[in-house]
């Protein structure tokens, strides 16, 4: 063989693999840019190879992928708290529940699959959903980003006061994380709609926190008022959520032990609220429930103002429920428009500060080199006009596009590098 035929030879079979590696390399060029940390980018790009950030770079030439210079980029938006199953029934618009006609697979499939894509549409590249059993499918497709949705983290199941005896409830858990919880849920008070007075013993919530953290795995504990919360960070439980009249001991406690607040006191009763009808009459959404939520508005938001305040270490969940799910970010406005939260505060609270509750902080919530692609832009800037998070117009979940309304290089608008709408 001639040194000019080995030459091609080789060439062909090295181009297969340069253009591969060509094609797997994604240029985001941004004018501005959210890190996730607090922090503001100008006039960079963002370098992508295959699901991971390589680098930031002002000076990366070569072919620009994606144009964002005129709007606001920024991490994938987490919701630590949705229940991305639930649904209202297509013939009834009520809330499925065990009262409603029974479903088929099929038609769970198709619902969960639904708000998956809304989520993700919407600018939520993760989601943590406690209790669905059908979470863990979903999981597994969006992870392979096979199936458009958001990465789901799941707790299977939850706890509550009936689950058992302190040792019934330690074989609960082990048997939840065997089958690949990757948190507990648990119930320590009832619901808002009820008074939110403590449900499981002392010793209940120590059994299953205790368990869970011997294992290796948070622990999100639905608490809405200050004496289950209380129990809750004495046991060494990793959040609590709700916490609508948590008194300021209860806050201090939880600043000196280091619990995260999954606050889901502003969009979750709005919701619930401006849906009644989809509602009303279903189990404990009666109108002694709604009284409840409407007296807990107030109630909530002045526990928010008294945590950020005390600086507790605030995560961002919704608790969102269908009417909710797919416009989660409503969440943020109420946070800054009536819980006084600092807008770039609000920003790190739905990325950075939500992947580290999650134990993910190296992986997800911040744009910098060596994180997820998680990668997202709004129409506008939300720090300085928080409702700009109403109009996301750019997703990107490891290193994949879903959504593209703006015009990518060399495509028109509404184009993804697939050339999919």
């Amino acid at each position: 063989m001639t040194k000019l035929a080995r030459l091609a030879l080789a060439t062909l079979m090295l181009s297969p693999a340069a253009a591969s590696a060509q094609q797997d390399t994604v240029v985001i060029r941004a004018a501005t840019i959210l890190d996730g940390k607090g922090n503001i980018l100008r006039d960079t790009a963002i370098v992508v190879q295959g699901s991971k950030i390589v680098r930031i770079d002002p000076k990366a030439v070569g072919t620009i992928t994606y144009d964002l210079k005129t709007v606001t980029v920024m991490p994938g938006w987490i919701d630590t708290h949705a229940h991305i199953a639930n649904h209202f029934d297509r013939g009834t618009g009520r809330l499925h529940s065990n009262q409603s006609p029974p479903e088929t697979k099929e038609e769970q499939t198709m619902y969960l699959m639904e708000n998956a894509y809304k989520i993700l549409m919407s600018g939520f590249t993760t989601v943590q959903s406690p209790g669905a059993e059908i979470d863990k499918y979903l999981r597994t497709w969006t992870a392979e980003n096979t199936v458009p949705g958001p990465r789901v983290l799941t707790s299977l199941r939850s706890v509550n006061e009936n689950t058992g005896t302190p040792t019934q409830i330690r074989d609960f858990v082990r048997k939840a994380v065997a089958d690949g919880a990757d948190f507990v849920k648990i119930f320590a008070t009832k619901s808002i709609r009820e008074g939110g007075a403590q449900t499981m013993t002392d010793a209940q919530i120590q059994a299953a926190c205790g368990e869970a953290k011997a294992l290796g795995k948070r622990t999100l504990v639905h608490a809405q008022g200050p004496e289950g919360a209380k129990a809750s960070v004495l046991a060494g439980c990793t959040a609590i959520e709700h916490g609508n009249r948590l008194t300021d001991e209860v806050l201090d406690l939880m600043v000196k032990n280091g619990t995260y607040f999954d606050s889901n006191n502003h969009l979750l009763l709005h919701n619930y609220i401006e849906n009644k009808p989809h509602y009303l009459g279903i189990g404990n959404y009666n109108e002694e429930g709604f009284m409840y939520l409407e007296k807990g508005l107030p109630v909530g938001n002045d526990t928010f103002k008294r945590a950020l305040k005390k600086k507790v270490k605030m995560v961002f969940g919704t608790d969102a429920m269908p009417g909710a799910l797919g416009r989660e970010y409503e969440e943020l406005i109420y946070r800054v428009k009536d819980g006084g939260q600092d807008s770039m505060d609000a920003i790190t609270t739905i990325t950075s500060k939500s992947a580290e509750s999650m134990g993910l902080g190296n992986t997800i919530g911040t744009i910098a080199p060596g994180m997820e692609a998680d990668i997202i832009a709004t129409a506008g800037n939300p720090v300085t006009d928080i409702t700009a998070v109403r109009q996301t117009v750019f997703v990107m979940k490891g290193g994949k596009v879903y959504k593209n309304v703006m015009p990518a290089a060399g495509k028109g608008i509404g184009t993804t590098s697939s050339g999919k709408q």
